[in-house]
């Protein structure tokens, strides 16, 4: 069951989900800072192609583990026209070279990761010397009632969507895994309970 669920169901869930109105104006104030030789991390599904500056983008390289939503990335890509490649990996392996790319972009992507501080330390890993990771991402709550129902209700989200975990501190990650972090804003999503409505985005630099 939970195998169908994770081929069937949850793609439908992150296509509907991640393209709410309100969290495509986020990405629409985020995914333009990317420039140069570009890789996006949870690439799946092509949501933010519409949002990339392509004056500054050299190339566009991207990976996602989902069969599903890889197949409509990649046609969106080869339909706008970006030179580079997506291909199937995780982000705790990513299947490119060191001092591959200038920007880094993941958008509601270290939710659903299996290591947070493996991924990060990839991400630093292809970024090029100076390079800058953009990030846009949900996360741990800075109220504490609000943690609290994010504790309680993550293990049943877990499971229903595609291993996107509530509590996990954004900014305060990419700064753990020794990145200097400008950030750039936060809040809850207008219309969205809080314990799933928490934004946090900006840009994390080598």
């Amino acid at each position: 069951m939970s195998n169908w669920w994770e081929r069937h169901v949850t793609p439908r869930l992150i296509r509907c989900c991640c393209a709410q109105p309100q969290i495509l104006k986020a990405r629409s104030h985020v995914v333009p800072l990317a420039s140069g030789d570009v890789f996006e991390l949870g690439c799946g599904g092509g949501i933010n192609l519409p949002f990339y500056d392509r004056s500054k983008v050299t190339s566009l390289c991207g990976c996602d583990p989902t069969p599903a939503l890889l197949d409509d990335s990649k046609r969106l890509v080869a339909e706008a026209g970006f030179a580079g490649e997506i291909v199937e990996g995780v982000g705790e392996e990513i299947p490119f070279a060191t001092d591959r790319f200038d920007t880094v972009v993941t958008t509601f992507t270290l939710c659903s990761v299996n290591d947070p501080a493996q991924v990060l330390q990839e991400i630093k890993r292809v970024l090029k010397p100076g390079g800058t990771a953009v990030f846009l991402e949900h996360g741990r709550a800075p109220d504490a009632d609000v943690r609290k129902w994010q504790s309680r209700i993550e293990p049943l989200w877990k499971r229903m969507a595609g291993n996107c975990h509530l509590t996990r501190p954004i900014a305060d990650a990419y700064e753990s895994a020794g990145f200097k972090t400008e950030r750039m804003g936060s809040r809850y999503m207008p219309k969205t309970p809080r314990p799933v409505g928490w934004l946090e985005w900006g840009v994390a630099r080598v």
